[in-house]
Formats: structure tokens, C-alpha cells, sequence
């Protein structure tokens, strides 16, 4: 991270904090509806602008997941006096359930959550063996490149959200909530999506978009309907997360691949609820749900960032941290060498 994003960082922390104040502040003296709603539109507008300061790339788009989407929902949630924000929580605590993807901890469950250490260690060492296969990327398959780009996206999201339920949990004694939960055995969209893959986003969707859209529509088709309408939104917020990745227009290339996966998963219910139609193995059903992901993936998903070669500054960003982080482990093991051994370490 650049010394510039480094007082970003500290000036987006004060902003937040202040936002997240106020809205804490409207929601004690306001009732549930319309009116705490109105009084939240300040910091809904505010808060999807604030990842603009960030230069680097990497800082950019996950502050935009924090705040243009998690903040964003948890704050019309308690507008509607639901979800996990409590005004009368203590502010510090507030501002991290609003941001981050965190829970307070649960006396009965002292065990936590998020990776352990060895998880965390091997799926640090898969994307730094990643990170040092692009320097041979003009000589890949490009789908082989996808499939780099696709697991790249899978460990970085784990590793961020570790790396985030760590400094909450020393800090604040809360713990991550339930986010990955091996998406590579999934067996149907359904499953993909609404259990294994980034969870914190079909919990939100679950709650703000399709319970409401469902009961609206109501009848036989209102399940459909709001698996639709969550779908929609997730591709909606996606343009908004790709745009803080390259900064360019959306293509609307991110809502059609949510929108046809929608459809798909509609279609897959639809099937399973008729008990005497055949159903692949359950070693069939994955592979086919992988595939299909990953080549809807590289048809509609990837296109927009690698377009306008978002891709290009995701690796050279990534590789300047794998370098920065090799280095420190050596000044590192130096040190504790030359400690040992009685000698002293000469920085040249």
C-alpha cells in the first residue's frame, strides 16, 4: 500500500467512524420506518464514495465490499429495526458489526471462527505459488490463466476475511462470521451460492430482497421471484464492486452472469421438486456445477476486468506484496539467526 493510501486508510476510519456515529445516534432517537430511513440517506450516500480514496487497487475493492455493500445493507436493515445493528451496542463495537463481516462472540462457543492457523498458512503458500506462476502468463492457455484468476479470487477472499476476523477478534474479543464453506464439493447452484460461497452476501440478500420480494409476489411463483430479485441485486452490486476494481463504466456483463445463474438455480428447484426425476451423482453434480460456474465465469464474470487490464495491476500489486513479505521473512530469520548465533546482522 502506497504511503498516500496509508492516510487514506486513516482518513476513511475517521470518516466511518464519524458516519457510523450519527446513524447510531438517529437509530436511538428514531422508531423503526420511514423516518430513521430518511435520517440513514446521508451516510447511504457517503459511504459508497469513500473507497474512491484508496489509489491501490487491492484496498480499493475490498473497502468497497465492506462499505458499498455490508455497511450499505446492515444500515436499511436496522432503517427496518432488523439485522445485527443494535443502537445500543458500545460505538466501537457498532462500527465493526456495520463494516465488517463480524459477530459478537457467543460466551458458549469460546472455540471462534475463520481459518486456523495451517489453513491459513497453505492457502498463503497456494496463493503466493499463484502469484508466481503470472510471470509466465504470456506463454498460458488463457483458461488456464482463468482458472489461476478464479482460485486467486477464492484464497484472497479467505485470506482478507482472516486476516479481518483476526485483528477484530485480539482487538474486540468478536468473531468472523460463517463465510466460505467449501465451495469446491458444491453439488447445484443452489448450494454453491446460498451455502458455501461468501456467505455474509446471500445472508444480507436472504433478509433485505428476497423474504420481502417473496411475500409480495406471494403464491407458488414468490420463492421464484425472489431468487430472481436477490440474484439481480447481487449482479448490480457486483457492477459497483468491478467498477472499484477497474474504474471504468459498468458493462452490465456482471448482471447478466448473476441473472442467468438466477434463472438456472429457479430452474434447478424447480426440477428437484419433482421427487421421481433423475438426479446425477453427487460426484456428476459437482463437477457439473464447477464447470459451469467457472464457464459462465470466463464468458461474463472475468471479460470486465480483464478487459481494461485490471487484471495486469491485480498481479503486479499481488507481487509486490509477495516480495515485500519474502523480504521481511528473511530480514526476519537473519535477525533471529544472528541472535542465536552471538553475531550481528550488517543491512547493506
Amino acid at each position: 500500500m502506497a504511503g498516500g493510501d496509508l492516510i487514506s486508510l486513516v482518513g476513511v476510519g475517521a470518516a466511518v467512524t464519524a458516519a457510523m456515529w450519527y446513524a447510531r445516534l438517529a437509530a436511538r432517537r428514531l422508531r423503526p420506518g420511514t423516518l430513521r430511513l430518511a435520517a440513514f440517506v446521508p451516510v447511504l450516500a457517503v459511504l459508497p464514495f469513500l473507497p474512491l480514496a484508496f489509489r491501490a487497487l487491492h484496498p480499493r475493492a475490498i473497502s468497497g465490499f465492506f462499505l458499498a455493500w455490508l455497511a450499505e445493507f446492515k444500515l436499511l436493515l436496522l432503517a427496518a429495526g432488523q439485522g445485527p445493528l443494535d443502537p445500543s451496542l458500545p460505538l466501537p463495537t457498532f462500527v465493526a458489526i456495520a463494516t465488517f463481516p463480524v459477530r459478537r462472540r457467543d460466551p458458549k462457543n469460546a472455540q471462534g471462527s475463520g481459518l486456523g492457523i495451517v489453513a491459513s498458512s497453505v492457502m498463503a503458500a497456494l496463493l503466493a505459488a499463484i502469484v508466481s506462476l503470472y510471470g509466465h502468463k504470456e506463454r498460458m492457455n488463457p483458461y488456464a490463466l482463468l482458472v489461476l484468476y478464479s482460485l486467486h479470487v477464492y484464497l484472497a477472499m479467505e485470506l482478507v476475511l482472516a486476516l479481518a476476523a483476526a485483528a477484530v477478534r485480539v482487538v474486540m474479543g468478536m468473531d468472523l462470521e460463517p463465510q466460505f464453506d467449501r465451495p469446491y464439493l458444491s453439488a447445484s447452484l443452489r448450494d454453491f451460492w446460498g451455502r458455501r460461497w461468501n456467505l455474509s452476501v446471500p445472508a444480507l440478500l436472504r433478509v433485505c430482497v428476497f423474504r420481502p420480494v417473496r411475500s409480495l409476489a406471494g403464491g407458488s411463483g414468490g420463492a421464484a421471484a425472489g431468487v430472481l430479485a436477490a440474484f439481480l441485486v447481487s449482479g448490480v452490486m457486483h457492477e459497483l464492486m468491478f467498477y472499484y476494481v477497474t474504474l471504468t463504466p459498468p458493462t452490465g456483463e456482471a448482471t447478466a452472469f448473476f441473472a442467468l445463474h438466477g434463472v438456472c438455480a429457479v430452474a434447478e428447484r424447480w426440477w428437484a421438486a419433482h421427487e421421481g426425476w433423475p438426479r446425477p451423482p453427487r460426484p456428476v453434480a459437482t463437477a457439473l456445477t464447477l464447470a459451469f460456474v467457472m464457464g459462465t465465469g470466463f464468458w461474463l464474470f472475468f471479460p470486465p476486468i480483464t478487459r481494461p487490464g485490471a487484471d495486469n495491476v491485480v498481479i503486479a500489486e499481488s507481487e509486490a506484496v509477495v516480495a515485500f513479505l519474502r523480504d521481511a521473512g528473511g530480514w526476519a530469520a537473519a535477525s533471529v539467526r544472528s541472535a542465536l548465533t552471538g553475531g550481528s546482522t550488517v543491512v547493506v
